[in-house]
């Protein structure tokens, strides 16, 4: 018989999320009459709006139709119209319709990007930082050839973002030549680069040969002015850098499924090969392009009615990350000496339990509140005693969840 892919034995014994829904069900099948209340998952929960909605159904209406119907796209980075609006409408002109690639989604993107920078890739990662990263890493052969130390891998790089470093790491320990992972808004602390952090960042980038895949699939949710929406706002990110974003917070599309990725002209391999040119052979091979039914469903995000709702949309989970916050840092917390990180750009709020261990945290909520939290050990060894608070929920769940958070769990 044939062997398996043998990087795949290098990979920890689970993914974080389903482990986390193992352990659900075991509660759930041992209290079966306990109403269970997530503030895990990153998935939205509140209805598709109007007019995001209508323009999804009016093409589907149209796919009824001789002239209305269309198969495959000419390309798999997307339709024109909209590459073109992504462009002008979220990036304000700085980059080219051509330089955007529409996807059906960042995490799968991240997979595709790792594919295509291969298994000899130096890659270092912010810690803690979501699983894709370092799982989609070790799938290719690029980490996990060595013993786990730590609770991470030898041959990746953790750069590791605490409260005492204000969550921006020390680059120093980046290897040259490597491909860096960096989210902002971060998943999972919340916390958000500032204009001098990232101009850090493209600079060490830029002197060390290294490029990064700078993930803002939360930049929809950043209300402070100050702080930059994308890499390129930073002057030479061209040349060192690509974007992965999403529509899946921003206008409720975890399911509906679509993405984009920006790979600026100027971005070479060191031969020269311009990273775009590789990016469209790999895609156009394995991916036959995004549904067309969610493209028309971004266009419409992108009108001003979309914009618009996509920015109602993103308050209300913001309102419900502060009520968290207000809760998590209310006397009977702050007297134990909890921790709460909250930066009110992000829909996560990232609470310390100090001394504690983050499953044994998650077990102890699950059990004395029933409710599930993501702890922050799953995201990398920097992640132990956090606990990750999720705001996507319906409000009247989140208040519930305050309320038995403050009433019955023990500290």
């Amino acid at each position: 018989m044939i062997a398996s892919n043998s990087y795949f034995k290098n990979l920890a014994s689970g993914f974080l999320f389903p482990e986390i829904a193992k352990r659900r069900r075991e509660y759930c099948a041992a209290h079966p009459d306990a109403e269970i209340i997530s503030l895990g998952i990153g998935n939205t929960t509140e209805p598709l709006t109007r007019h995001i909605a209508s323009g999804m159904n009016d093409y589907i209406k149209a796919l009824e139709t001789p002239a209305g119907y269309s198969g495959y796209g000419d390309d798999s980075a997307g339709e024109l119209p909209l590459r073109e609006k992504i462009a002008t409408v979220l990036y304000n002109g700085i980059i080219k319709g051509h330089e955007v690639f529409v996807s059906d989604g960042a995490k799968c993107d991240v997979g595709r990007f790792q594919q295509l920078f291969g298994a000899s890739v130096n890659v270092a990662v912010q810690d803690p930082a979501y699983p894709v990263y370092v799982d989609g890493s070790v799938m290719v052969g690029a980490a996990g050839k060595s013993p786990a130390v730590h609770g991470g891998y030898c041959d990746i790089t953790y750069m590791p973002c605490l409260p005492e470093n204000n969550f921006f790491p020390d680059l120093s320990g980046v290897k040259k030549e490597s491909l860096i992972y960096f989210c902002s808004p971060n998943n999972p602390t919340g916390a958000c680069a500032t204009r001098e952090e990232l101009e850090i960042l493209v600079s060490f980038a830029r002197e060390n040969g290294c490029i990064i895949i700078y993930d803002a699939a939360y930049s929809s949710f950043i209300r402070d002015s100050k702080l930059p929406k994308t890499i390129f706002e930073i002057e030479g990110a061209r040349r060192c850098a690509l974007e992965i974003n999403s529509f899946s917070k921003s206008a409720g599309f975890t399911g509906v499924r679509l993405g984009w990725s920006v790979i600026p002209d100027e971005l070479l391999f060191a031969d020269g090969t311009p990273v775009s040119a590789l990016w469209s052979r790999l895609t156009n091979t394995f991916f036959n392009g995004a549904s067309n039914i969610a493209q028309a469903g971004g266009l419409a995000a992108l009108d001003a009615e979309g914009l618009e709702e996509m920015r109602d949309l993103t308050n209300y989970y913001l309102s419900n990350a502060a009520i968290i916050a207000e809760t998590l840092r209310g006397k009977k917390f702050s007297d134990a000496g909890v921790e709460v990180y909250f930066t009110g750009n992000a829909p996560y709020v990232w609470v310390r339990f100090p001394g504690k261990k983050s499953w044994e945290v998650f077990d102890k909520i699950l059990d004395e509140c029933r409710v599930v939290t993501t702890p922050g050990a799953g995201f990398g060894p920097s992640g132990e005693s956090f606990i990750r608070f999720s705001s996507f929920g319906h409000r009247e769940n989140i208040m519930e969840a305050c309320e038995r958070l403050s009433d019955k769990l023990s500290l």
